[in-house]
């Protein structure tokens, strides 16, 4: 599952824990080998959920080794030393639970949701395949055609996506920001060109405790919790500690314009790209609201604007971090696929009309508070969910520096103002910070 297709397992939490809006108690240490730990004990729950992120994604990938971080995706559900090939899953489908992984641009996760009777089952699970994953030649050539097959079907095969997720790579040069200056699934000439030795080195080096930081969340016993993590984990060799990732992005370097042939479209579409600071950013909560202002739902500016009232697209869509936050610099994209008989200039000029009201005029106090209560509303609801309050903890932990943050970070947002909005718009959604790409669909009869 890539960026953000990750689905969240229904487990509800305490609703006095939602009430609080998030304040969550936690325990927090690190083991000798580098492994960061974080316990968030609720006991009016009966389920766990237990949380694995690895420091690497697609951004610390080099030229001619892009894809790995994606791979491993897929690597990690291929048997371990104790753990057979398949079995992994079978055995917390038995137990009455769920499991996953996700990649994005800055990490890696891998999950169960359990029974809290069965916490251990998730964390021998995960301490067995961080210390020991079968990666073979075999698992490897088999892995590589699954994830070419995933990009066949999920990418390759489907209108506007490919376009799309090569589109956001376009703000940034490669060579002073190959992290992300290349797309997240990655390129199949380099896995093709791959060697099982260069897949084990990727293995050893960001898949080591001192590489990740495992959250558990739900009904447990600390101290249980804590003896368990000893057991499974302390033994588990720390590794080298994996090279710093360097990316510098020139903002406001001028708007770059690209037309693109989709063959999969059949409807002409524009993409305006800018780029933005990084997660951590006190800009950051603004433009995530202003996202929603302009995007967000049929009831947003520019679904109303542009496609209800001009009908001049079908829909459209707005997102920040659209390939999950990222450390470094980011991007804002703006998506609208033309209508029958309307030209790709014409729904391009619509898209500016928008963004320059923004910039000129601001938004009103209505919207405002409705972004602002949509995203209170996402982080309470959120939060009657173990997997996500465990993903909320480990957001804070790698993107702001700390778990804690997690209690706090939607204050961000509660503080934007207008002017804020304003401002933001004014500053980065500018002709000159930005790159406009017209994707189209292929001349000609269709087959």
């Amino acid at each position: 599952v890539i960026a953000s297709a990750l689905v969240f397992g229904a487990v509800p939490l305490s609703a006095a824990r939602a009430q609080a809006a998030g304040r969550i108690a936690l325990d927090t240490f690190s083991l000798a080998n580098g492994l960061k730990v974080v316990l968030a004990p609720d006991r009016s729950t009966q389920v766990v959920a237990v949380n694995v992120w690895y420091n690497v994604g697609s951004r610390n990938e080099v030229p001619g080794r892009t894809g790995f971080a994606h791979l491993f995706e897929h690597m990690m559900f291929q048997g371990s030393e104790n753990v057979p090939k398949g079995t992994h899953m079978s055995l917390v489908e038995q137990a009455g639970g769920s499991l996953n992984g996700s990649t994005q641009d800055d990490r890696t996760n891998y999950y169960e949701v359990l029974p809290s009777n069965r916490l251990n089952l998730g964390l021998w699970l995960e301490a067995d395949r961080m210390r020991s994953l079968a990666v073979t030649s075999t698992n490897f050539e088999n892995q590589r055609e699954t994830v070419k097959e995933e990009r066949r079907l999920r990418v390759d095969n489907q209108p506007y996506t490919g376009a799309f997720l090569k589109g956001v790579t376009a703000p940034f040069d490669p060579t002073s920001c190959f992290a992300y200056g290349h797309e997240l699934i990655g390129s199949m000439t380099d896995l093709n060109s791959a060697k099982t030795e260069d897949v084990q080195a990727f293995f050893k080096l960001y898949y080591a405790p001192n590489n990740a930081t495992l959250t558990v969340v739900g009904d447990f016993d600390p101290a249980d919790a804590r003896r368990m993590v000893q057991q499974y984990f302390a033994a588990i060799p720390r590794g080298q500690q994996p090279p710093a990732v360097a990316c510098t992005a020139a903002f406001n370097a001028g708007q770059k314009r690209e037309q693109v042939t989709d063959s999969k479209a059949t409807l002409p579409a524009i993409l305006h790209i800018y780029l933005v600071p990084e997660y951590s950013n006190q800009d950051h909560a603004a433009l995530e609201l202003l996202s929603t202002i302009l995007g967000g739902g049929a009831s947003s500016r520019m679904n109303r604007a542009i496609a209800r009232e001009a009908k001049a697209a079908l829909g459209m869509q707005v997102g920040l971090d659209v390939t999950g936050p990222h450390r470094g610099p980011s991007t804002f994209a703006v998506l609208g696929i033309a209508n029958q008989g309307v030209s790709p200039d014409s729904l391009d000029r619509l898209i500016t009309r928008e963004i320059t009201k923004v910039a000129t005029d601001g938004v009103t106090d209505e919207e405002l508070a409705k972004a602002r209560n949509s995203k209170r509303a996402e982080e309470i609801f959120g939060m009657q969910q173990a997997l996500n309050v465990a993903e909320e903890i480990q957001t804070a932990s790698l993107y702001l520096g700390n778990p804690h943050a997690v209690n706090t970070d939607v204050e961000r947002y509660l503080k934007v103002t207008r002017d804020d909005i304003r401002r933001v718009a004014q500053q980065y959604l500018r002709a000159e910070n930005s790159t406009v790409i017209l994707i189209k669909p292929p001349e000609g009869p269709r087959p």
